[in-house]
């Protein structure tokens, strides 16, 4: 059930709605999205995805023109050793860019499910493609070098 006093519906201010219509026009790529957080408490769990949808909102190339934050949830024993945990999900509403701009969200922001609303085909050019397998690549290897993963080379 969606909280309506953390429900951010941005649809009747005219100017952004005017402005995503603009950008659909121009080829960016209309999505929806939804992220969840668990933490510890429920102000742990409250307080840190709305600091992760601020940040995505601050990225260039990205609008979020509706935000629906979910009532948070106990959850009994949701990891090993933890007996307690608090969960967020909110759904977003966006505009990105390009393709690369929607790989880019999915591996920096780790929404739980992405659905690409418009348009119905996308198209990219060699370049861009390049970008996104190359910051794939660059993605395992931070994580190789954190320690916290990588690819297993077989023989």
């Amino acid at each position: 059930m969606v909280n309506n006093l953390n429900e951010i519906d941005h649809n009747s201010d005219m100017n952004l709605e005017e402005k995503v219509k603009k950008k659909l026009k121009e080829g960016w790529i209309k999505a929806w999205m939804m992220i969840e957080v668990l933490a510890v408490t429920e102000d742990a769990a409250r307080s840190s995805l709305e600091k992760h949808v601020k940040r995505m909102e601050s990225e260039d190339g990205v609008i979020i023109y509706t935000k629906k934050f979910h009532d948070i949830k106990k959850v009994e024993n949701p990891l090993p050793r933890v007996s307690v945990g608090f969960s967020n999900v909110v759904e977003l509403e966006t505009v990105v860019k390009n393709f690369d701009k929607l790989v880019y969200l999915a591996m920096n922001y780790a929404p739980s499910s992405i659905e690409i609303l418009e348009p119905g085909k996308i198209e990219i050019d060699a370049g861009e493609a390049q970008g996104i397998v190359n910051s794939i690549a660059d993605l395992v290897h931070k994580f190789a070098a954190a320690g916290i993963g990588g690819v297993v080379i077989q023989s």
